[in-house]
């Protein structure tokens, strides 16, 4: 699995969510708290590994995507499990509180 976190959009998104444990953060440029959410996330993903996927979906540039989890606030991270949705998080979320949620779906 990828290390760091990767960018999916609308043609890679399936390939990379239907396996394994994955943590997509649904978020836009514009967005302060999304902002604040990247840092963390690649804390996440350096301390999660190889064992999960860390990923990000810019809502500005697949909008289809948003749309299929019903996406009103962002950031919204979504922790999916072999393609189907686990939890969802919405604001800005601690590293703390993301690696536990990903460490009990391993």
């Amino acid at each position: 699995m990828a290390e760091g976190v990767i960018d999916l959009n609308g043609n890679s998104y399936e390939e990379a969510t239907k396996s394994g444990v994955v943590l997509v953060d649904f978020w836009a440029p514009w967005c302060g708290p999304c902002k604040m959410q990247g840092p963390i996330l690649e804390k996440v993903a350096a301390e999660i590994g190889d064992k999960a996927v860390i990923a990000k979906v810019n809502v500005d540039e697949s909008p289809e995507l948003a749309a299929k989890y019903g996406i009103r606030s962002i950031p919204t991270l979504i922790l999916l499990k072999d393609g189907e949705s686990k939890q969802q998080f919405v604001g800005l979320q601690q590293q703390a509180a993301l690696v536990s949620a990903i460490s009990a779906e391993l």
